[in-house]
């Protein structure tokens, strides 16, 4: 009997990992929900525009190509990531302050873009 109720309690603690694993909105780099409270996040990147990410891009219009890409050309400026682009975004339309590029945020957001394809 011992043997049955352990092997019960471990199917259902499979049958909850396997449910929680596809039920999830992780990428493999990043929350791409909490990516998405980022990009509508006006205090995102502490700028003093009180605009946010989705002010010049509702619902990620014009980015749904930006995940793939490798290089971006902003106002005339080269980068070579999506986290530079996203920093270039911080610094002249949210006039905020550059994030660090591997932050818990830069990482969601970058989650959240690449979603949007």
């Amino acid at each position: 009997m011992k043997v049955l109720k352990i092997a019960a309690l471990s199917l259902m603690a499979i049958g909850l990992l396997v449910f929680v694993a596809c039920t999830s909105s992780t990428d493999t780099n990043g929350e791409i929900g909490k990516g998405k409270m980022v990009f509508n996040d006006v205090n995102f990147g502490a700028g003093t525009s009180e605009k946010s990410c989705n002010s010049c891009h509702p619902d990620g219009k014009g980015l749904e190509k930006a995940g793939d890409k490798k290089e971006f050309n902003i106002m005339g400026k080269k980068q070579n990531s999506l986290e530079e682009a996203v920093n270039v975004c911080i610094e002249m339309a949210l006039k905020g302050k550059a994030i660090d590029p591997v932050s818990e945020d830069m990482v969601n957001i970058v989650a959240y873009i690449k979603s949007l394809k």
